[in-house]
C-alpha cells in the first residue's frame, strides 16, 4: 500500500520541477535579453529543451544536415531520449514530465471541484473516441508544413509556446486563442490538449504500443468497482483490460494508485503478465 502511496507524490514532485525548470529557462532567456545573467541558464531557450522540435526537424536534418532555424542539436538528443524512454515505460513523458500537461491538471484540479464526478465526462464516449484521432491529423499537418516551409509552423497555434512566451511579444494571437480555448476546456475536459490535438501526444501514444512496461490487471482479483476507469485522466476503460493497451495512454500510474484501486495487486505496472491472468 505504502508504494502506492508513494506514486501519487512522487509524480507531483516531478511534475512540478520540470514545470519550473521550464519557466526558469523562460525568465533567465528573458533576462538575459535585457543584460541579466542567471548561471547555467542564460544560454537556454524553450526550443532547446523540447523533444518535439527534434521531431520537426528531423527530415531537415536528414536531408541537409542543418536544422530548422531555433533548433538546437539538443532537441534531437532529447528526442531519442524521450523515444527510448517511451519504448521502456510508454509515454511517461506526457503523464510525468509535460508541463503542458501539467498546467492542464491544474486547471482540471478546479474543473473536478466545480463539477465533481460529472467532471471529465461531458462528451459522448461515441464522440470522445473519434475526436481522440484528431491528433494524429495535426501530427501529419505539422511535419508536412514543417518539412515543406522549413519554418516552425505550429508555433503558430502552440498552447504550450504562448504560455510560456506570453510576455516576449513573440507569440501569434492564434497561439493565445489556442491557449485559452485549451484553458478553458480543462475546466470541463481532463487534458483536452494531450487527448485531442497534442501532436508529439500522438507520435509518443504510437510508440508507447511498444513499450516494454505496462499496466496489468490481476482478473483474479479484481472486484470491477470501475474505480480505475474514473481516476483515468484519458478516458481509458481499465478495468475490460488484462493489459492497458490504449494509444491514449499516458503511463500517468493514476489507475493503479490506492486512491483509484482498493486491493492490493490487482493493477500494477510491469512486464509481462498475472501468473492466474486466462
Amino acid at each position: 500500500m505504502e508504494k502506492r502511496k508513494k506514486r501519487i507524490w512522487v509524480r507531483s514532485v516531478i511534475q512540478i520541477f520540470f514545470f519550473a525548470v521550464v519557466l526558469l529557462v523562460v525568465i533567465s532567456k528573458s533576462l538575459a535579453e535585457a543584460g541579466v545573467s542567471i548561471p547555467f541558464a542564460s544560454n537556454a531557450s524553450l526550443h532547446a529543451i523540447c523533444p518535439f522540435g527534434g521531431v520537426e526537424t528531423l527530415y531537415q536534418y536528414i536531408t541537409s544536415g542543418t536544422f530548422i532555424q531555433k533548433i538546437h542539436s539538443s532537441s534531437i538528443v532529447l528526442m531519442y531520449a524521450v523515444l527510448f524512454l517511451t519504448l521502456l515505460f510508454g509515454p511517461i513523458f506526457c503523464g510525468w514530465v509535460c508541463p503542458f500537461g501539467t498546467f492542464q491538471e491544474f486547471i482540471g484540479k478546479i474543473g473536478r471541484k466545480i463539477f465533481g464526478r460529472k467532471y471529465n465526462h461531458f462528451i459522448p464516449e461515441k464522440f470522445d473516441k473519434v475526436l481522440k484521432y484528431l491528433r494524429y491529423i495535426v501530427l501529419a499537418l505539422v511535419l508536412y508544413n514543417t518539412a515543406v516551409t522549413a519554418k516552425l509552423i505550429f508555433q503558430d497555434v502552440d498552447p504550450y509556446y504562448a504560455l510560456f512566451n506570453m510576455f516576449t511579444g513573440e507569440v501569434a494571437v492564434t497561439a493565445y486563442i489556442a491557449l485559452a480555448v485549451i484553458t478553458i476546456s480543462s475546466l470541463f475536459v481532463e487534458r483536452p490538449f494531450c487527448k485531442y490535438a497534442c501532436p508529439y501526444g500522438a507520435m509518443l501514444g504510437f510508440f508507447g504500443l511498444f513499450s516494454i512496461f505496462k499496466i496489468k490487471r490481476n482478473k483474479q482479483t479484481c472486484i470491477d468497482c470501475k474505480a480505475c476507469d474514473e481516476s483515468c485522466p484519458m478516458n481509458i476503460e481499465v478495468s475490460s483490460s488484462k493489459t492497458v493497451h490504449d494509444h491514449q495512454c499516458i503511463s500517468c500510474l493514476k489507475c493503479t494508485s490506492d486512491q483509484a484501486c482498493p486491493i492490493n495487486n490487482t493493477l500494477d505496472f510491469k512486464v509481462g503478465g498475472y501468473k492466474h491472468e486466462n
